[in-house]
């Protein structure tokens, strides 16, 4: 911004100038030419009267020497001719005597007693006829170089460009001032932003420089950050304190339930069974909810993993799982290499897209994890898989299909999906091919040996959040 304020106050300022500056150059060059066209028209009437008088007395001798005298101060030409246009005397030490002129338009026209003024690139000439009354007794050419002329207006655009020069420089030195000074709280709002972004601000933006309407926007600012911030350190402190005070509860609510058991008449025994495994869904969505929180509240920077090593650690854990189930687990498709992806999100993703489809899995059946070109992760079951709109909802938090056998809390896919888009990837639910459901995760692929462009300042670790 405060580029484009200097751009701003200097393109103001070079329209004033031009629109001072250009009339008053080309005033000043009219008016150079004009008062050089008139002295050459007067110091040309002028020598025609002393040539005609020396014509009239007969001292043509004395006329090379008024001719180079005038020549010699002044720079000119003069070229006097006699009354039939026959050259008398030439300043111009290569110009011939004696010769005629009469033929050429100005001495023509000063024959018949008619001055001549013209003015061109090169030269100013004026041409004047010697003459008492209606006798002509010659004709006087004086003609004048521009170079001189040229030069002097040369000059005044040279100091006009100085001027405006001296002009801009001492805009853009204020208007570059002016610029740091309104934009000064801009940029402290800035680096406010990026501070409060990383989950913490440091460093309040700047509420005492600039003007009024920033410093008041300055000043909000820091009043709606410092309440974010209370409120995330609130939920924070919630999301820590929570787990233990909920967890407690719960479970002497099961030993309490499990108690009953031998007082219970043998029919209550299956609600009592119900009632038990209720009580640990609930323990299992707290904690699901929790890590929810925490993952929400966790401030994190990605950063490249091996997403082949990650695969082959977890199916190494699952494996035995799934053979009690009479599952098993398959890795196909070419090696991946290094993604990018937040600490510890990609173990997460695997074991909650793994658990999910376990869960689905009838025996005897593969559940494949499938790498794809462009670092995209393909988790496929063969359960019975989701109708459209049920692959709409599935990432909605607590949601499970409404034929659902499972003791599942609906937090896992919400789960994966804020691990996902925070390690700046995506996810999608699609149908397997025959039956049963592909997850499919894209993430961005990393280069080897290669640093994240624009690494920021080391941020926490969002804590393990693992919710079937």
């Amino acid at each position: 911004m405060t580029r484009r304020l200097l751009l701003s106050y200097l393109g103001l300022a070079i329209l004033v100038l031009a629109g001072l500056e250009l009339p008053l150059g080309w005033i000043y060059a009219r008016g150079e030419m004009s008062r050089a066209s008139q002295s050459v028209e007067r110091d040309a009437s002028m020598l025609a009267e002393v040539t005609e008088e020396n014509i009239e007395k007969g001292n043509l001798d004395a006329l090379p020497d008024v001719v180079g005298d005038y020549a010699t101060r002044t720079g000119g030409r003069v070229v006097v001719t006699d009354k039939q246009g026959i050259v008398l005397a030439d300043s111009d030490p290569s110009g011939r005597t004696g010769i005629s002129i009469a033929a050429q338009p100005d001495i023509a026209r000063a024959l018949r007693n008619q001055p001549t003024v013209a003015t061109g690139d090169d030269v100013l000439a004026a041409t004047m006829p010697g003459s008492s009354g209606t006798t002509i007794r010659g004709t006087l050419r004086l003609t004048y170089p521009m170079a001189e002329v040229n030069a002097r207006v040369h000059r005044i655009w040279g100091a006009l460009a100085l001027a405006g020069a001296c002009v801009l420089a001492a805009v853009a030195l204020a208007a570059f001032t002016l610029a740091r000074w309104i934009t000064h709280p801009l940029r402290t709002l800035e680096a406010a932003t990026a501070q409060l972004a990383d989950g913490r601000l440091t460093n309040p933006p700047d509420a005492t420089t600039g003007p009024p309407e920033l410093r008041s926007l300055a000043a909000s600012f820091t009043h709606t950050a410092t309440r974010l911030q209370h409120l995330l350190e609130a939920q924070q402190a919630f999301a820590s304190e929570a787990s233990h005070q909920l967890k407690t509860p719960l479970t002497a609510l099961r030993l309490r339930l499990e108690n009953f058991e031998p007082y219970l008449d043998p029919r209550a025994h299956g609600s009592l069974e119900e009632a038990v495994g209720e009580v640990e869904r609930l323990g299992r969505m707290v904690q699901g909810l929790l890590a929810l929180a925490r993952l929400e509240n966790s401030a994190t920077t990605p950063e490249p993993v091996d997403l082949d090593t990650v695969i082959a650690d977890r199916v190494a854990m699952w494996e035995s799982l799934a053979a009690e189930q009479y599952v098993a687990l398959a890795v196909t498709g070419r090696t991946a290499g290094r993604v990018w992806a937040i600490p510890g999100a990609l173990d997460q993703i695997i074991d909650n897209l793994v658990a999910n489809a376990l869960r689905v899995s009838p025996p005897g059946t593969t559940i494949t994890l499938h790498r794809a070109p462009g670092a995209e992760l393909h988790v496929i079951d063969q359960g019975p898989g989701m109708t459209e709109a049920e692959r709409a909802r599935a990432f909605d938090r607590f949601w499970r299909a409404s034929d659902s056998r499972n003791d599942g809390t609906g937090l896992g896919l919400p789960i994966v999906r804020h691990l996902v888009h925070a390690s700046g990837g995506d996810i999608g639910l699609h149908p397997a091919p025959g039956t049963g459901l592909d997850a499919a995760v894209r993430l961005r692929q990393a280069a080897a040996g290669r640093s994240r462009e624009g690494s920021a300042r080391p941020r926490p670790t969002p804590a393990t959040a693992t919710a079937p």
